[in-house]
């Protein structure tokens, strides 16, 4: 588990916040740990929290505040990255009492240009040390704080509270916050209930989060549940990383892409439960934001494909500056494919498809007779998608080897990928049966996913060699890639087919 890492553009805290009584003593917070204090200092904080009048940033996990006092003074935005992670993003503290555009336009995906108005105070008794190891490298950092928040709008109150934070501040040895928390739970603390101190003080004007359900429970859902609450939490996936595409976080376009196709796969496998035309547009926005992330994305996956691919050869066989020749190529290209998908994100086309996701979860269009029993409409959906697959796969089977198969195994893994989401969206009430089967698609996917990186790589490095002659460089090493390449497709080919031969369905599903 690392510690606190920076970003282009943000640094990532990995931290944790406990409930502490006040019987509870930290004059030697170190021994508790097996650790050793090497700072200690008390410090007050100021700090306001601008949100939407109806709190879109803090219902979505976001806190943007202006903070004074403290050595991290300035205007802060922090984005949610898993339980224990968030990613904060700074700007100077100015003389402005209006959010910074920069940080604004993070929010944007939320907010759809609703003012950012202050919702609460914060007002921080912090005392804090320093935990180092027995060399004197700081690990972690523990803080008490005592709180006094004010709910600003639309009526006001205050509330006061004691509270622990750990942080990990260096290069801390795994399971290093588990380990303290068991400690601090021995002396009364416990895991904060509130995921914020923001939302503490707000209180009940935001929704209770909800607590996870048994498969027992999950299998009384109906068909409608089942296929919404899948596509809620890819929604969700899809929103949190439009701030990081944003800030080019490694990653971020492809899996804010990911999200938009498995939405879009549910909504066209599942047309049985959810309203074919009622979905259509939403369905070609979704294709249109893949289209708009895709070149960001591919330029990225085939830089690092083709540099992995050079780093693996005899250098023998390497002539010529062939690492800087595709820095220039692919540089140029993500360049270019990231102002793309920014320009998307920025676009109006782009918040009509967030509003279409609202009210395709907060009004679903579900067809009628759908409403009752989950498994029957889930496992006809299923064999659907199954016989989708299968019909694509042996067209390409069937298909002449090169342009025509290639393009036939393109189509047949694509309608692998929707088996694998429908599979995937159904297992809360299909169970082991379609997790086993899910794998083995996915393992087809990967396969087929593969095959095709091979072959759109070919005419770029064929392309590569022709501009070195043309430039008087020596075109050899991009011709021994492209064979490579042109043996991997082959034997991708030849894995395939008995890869497929085991994505049978079971009998009763």
């Amino acid at each position: 588990m690392g510690g606190k890492t920076a970003d282009q553009g943000g640094t990532r805290e990995t931290e944790r916040k406990f409930e502490a009584p006040d019987r509870l003593d930290l004059s030697d917070p170190g021994s508790a740990f097996g650790l050793g204090v090497g700072r200690h200092d008390e410090v007050e904080l100021d700090a306001t929290y601008y949100d939407t009048e109806d709190l879109r940033l803090a219902r979505a996990g976001l806190t943007l505040r202006r903070r004074v006092g403290g050595d991290d003074a300035g205007w802060h935005l922090k984005l949610p990255v898993d339980a224990d992670t968030r990613e904060e993003i700074r700007r100077p503290l100015g003389q402005q009492t209006r959010p910074p555009e920069a940080l604004v336009a993070l929010t944007r995906v939320y907010t759809r240009g609703a003012r950012l108005d202050p919702v609460a105070k914060l007002v921080t008794r912090r005392r804090r040390w320093g935990l180092v190891d027995p060399q004197g490298e700081e690990l972690a950092e523990l803080a008490e704080d005592r709180m006094h928040g004010i709910a600003l709008h639309p009526s006001p109150g205050e509330l006061n509270w004691r509270e622990l934070e750990v942080e990990l501040t260096g290069p801390a040895p795994a399971g290093l916050l588990d380990s303290i928390e068991q400690e601090l739970r021995s002396y009364g603390a416990r895991r904060s209930s509130a995921p914020s101190k923001l939302s503490r003080v707000l209180g009940d004007r935001l929704p209770a989060r909800s607590g996870g359900s048994d498969e027992g429970k999950r299998r009384k859902l109906t068909s409608a549940q089942v296929v919404l609450g899948y596509v809620s939490e890819k929604v969700d996936v899809l929103r949190a990383h439009d701030p990081l595409v944003r800030l080019e976080t490694p990653d971020a376009v492809h899996r804010m892409r990911v999200s938009a196709r498995r939405v879009r796969s549910i909504l066209q496998g599942y047309r049985r439960v959810l309203d074919r035309e009622a979905t259509r547009e939403l369905v070609e926005d979704l294709r249109w934001l893949g289209g708009e992330l895709a070149p960001a994305r591919d330029a990225e996956v085939t830089s690092a494909r083709f540099q992995e691919a050079v780093d693996a050869l005899p250098p023998e066989v390497v002539l010529g500056p062939v690492s800087a020749e595709l820095t220039r190529r692919f540089a140029r290209e993500q360049a270019g494919g990231q102002r793309r998908a920014v320009a998307a994100l920025d676009s109006d086309r782009y918040l009509l498809l967030q509003e279409r996701l609202d009210a395709l979860l907060s009004e679903p269009p579900t067809t009628g007779a759908r409403s009752t029993s989950s498994s029957r409409d889930l496992s006809r959906a299923v064999r659907k998608a199954h016989r989708r697959t299968a019909r694509r796969m042996e067209t390409a089977a069937a298909a002449a080897p090169g342009h025509d198969r290639d393009g036939s195994l393109h189509e047949a893994r694509k309608a692998a990928k929707r088996l694998r989401y429908v599979l995937e969206a159904a297992e809360p009430a299909l169970g082991k049966k379609a997790k086993r089967l899910r794998k083995r698609v996915k393992g087809v996917q990967s396969i087929l996913g593969d095959h095709h990186d091979a072959v759109v790589a070919r005419p770029v490095l064929r392309e590569l060699g022709g501009r070195a002659r043309l430039d008087g460089a020596n075109g050899f090493t991009f011709g021994v890639l492209h064979g490579l390449e042109q043996d991997r497709a082959d034997r991708l080919e030849a894995e395939m087919v008995s890869a497929w031969e085991r994505v049978t369905l079971p009998a009763k599903l």
